[in-house]
């Protein structure tokens, strides 16, 4: 700690004394936070991608297997290693214990995410991320030193960078850092909003040099043609669809979850059972193997039947739930589009129309919202995701999905008080 303080204290670290610009040292500090975010994120991203590759040959009923074996090899890890634990964990410890995030969990939330998500759960790497690049900036407020506000800010700071690395957009990224940890309680940690969109940024441009990914939307959705206030009333009213989904979505993790508490003996029989079940599912209905990312995109141009996308919407959500529910680990945003984008889908063979693009992100949005009670960042994520210029109707369909979600939270830490 001496040694970084002195490093601090540089002249040339500090610039000047009389320092004319708004640029100081804390700002240097998050930007180097943010570097340090990005490489991990795109490491971590690179990981994945070999493992999908050498997974993916795995099909037929062989997927059963593997992701039976997958359960069993998720809670050996965690057995041995210790409960790396969940985003609640995270907003408990940013709420009430003084923003502090412990590295110690990192290599079981490494190594227990890696296996989940690359062997198909319906979970993806949005959490571990969260709660592993978190804990970097726990890991430098300690070694500077710093308590209190200090020490949330630069924990904060770190978690926006793993959500920016993955979702590309640093603005959407630094919000849902914020968000995640409750709305009502975004003016609370408003000091920590610059502190994000530093890491953000710094995070993004190095998660974009290491991974070659590009700039672009990340899912290919039809060019959406701006109407008039008969869009607001769509949006609305697809909020209200959108919120549905989300009562349906709680009702089963509440299935879900009693299911798997009943399970006796170590965890890894939790797993493994949820392996099986998960393996069950993806054989008969591939789509709902892996967390989404690019299977959303076959959502998108896929020609299927009404019949066809309902169950798909259905059997997606008993997938989540499943992974959750069950121990694997992951994070469920990015599933929770997919949801949402099967939804329009489905709408589409009841009130068709031109603009499919502005229907299926509307339910996006609005499916996000009710279950991670955060309207207004995933309103500008969907927008950097699917490359729509003109979102503020699907803010009206955020919106609407919050305000007519369950009271109760999907993330149990939400609901307490500061």
């Amino acid at each position: 700690m001496d040694r970084i303080r002195s490093f601090l204290s540089n002249p040339i670290f500090v610039i000047s004394k009389r320092n004319p610009f708004m640029l100081s040292r804390w700002s240097i500090l998050y930007v180097l936070l943010g570097i340090f975010g990005g490489i991990f994120s795109a490491a971590f991203w690179k990981c994945l991608e070999f493992l999908f590759q050498m997974i993916s040959i795995v099909q037929g009923p062989w997927v059963i297997l593997l992701m039976a074996s997958a359960g069993l090899v998720v809670g050996l890890i965690i057995y041995f290693l210790g409960d790396p634990g969940e985003i609640s964990l995270v907003i408990d410890n940013i709420r009430f214990k003084g923003g502090r995030l412990e590295p110690k969990n990192n290599p079981s939330m490494a190594l227990s995410s890696l296996v989940s998500i690359s062997a198909g759960g319906s979970a993806g790497p949005e959490a571990p991320l969260v709660q592993i690049t978190g804990s970097f900036g726990s890991w430098f407020a300690e070694k500077l030193g710093l308590e209190g506000k200090e020490l949330r800010a630069m924990t904060i700071a770190g978690m926006a960078a793993g959500f920016t690395s993955l979702f590309g957009s640093p603005l959407g990224g630094a919000l849902f850092a914020l968000e995640i940890l409750q709305h009502r309680h975004v003016v609370e940690y408003y000091e920590a909003l610059l502190p994000a969109f530093l890491s953000s940024c710094s995070a993004y441009f190095v998660f974009l040099g290491m991974t070659q990914i590009g700039i672009g939307p990340t899912w290919q959705f039809p060019q959406y043609m701006p109407g008039g206030i008969e869009d607001f009333i769509y949006a609305i009213l697809l909020g209200i669809a959108g919120a549905g989904i989300g009562w349906i979505f709680y009702g089963i993790f509440r299935g879900t979850n009693l299911v798997f508490s009943k399970v006796p003996g170590p965890i890894f029989l939790k797993t493994l059972l949820g392996g099986v079940l998960l393996g069950c599912l993806a054989y008969y209905e591939p789509l709902t193997r892996n967390f989404g990312h690019k299977e959303l995109d076959t959502v998108i141009a896929t020609a299927g039947t009404w019949q066809f996308f309902g169950a798909l919407v259905l059997l997606k959500i008993l997938s989540i739930n499943t992974t959750i529910s069950s121990g694997w680990r992951g994070g469920f945003i990015i599933p929770l589009f997919f949801v949402g984008a099967s939804a329009g889908r489905f709408l589409l063979y009841f009130f068709p129309t031109e603009s499919e693009a502005f229907l299926m992100i509307c339910l996006m949005a609005a499916v996000n919202s009710s279950v991670t009670k955060t309207p207004i960042s995933t309103t500008i994520l969907l927008a950097e995701l699917t490359g729509l210029s003109s979102f503020t109707p699907v803010l009206f369909a955020s919106l609407s999905g919050y305000f007519l979600s369950p009271k109760a939270p999907f993330i149990g830490s939400q609901a307490g008080e500061s």
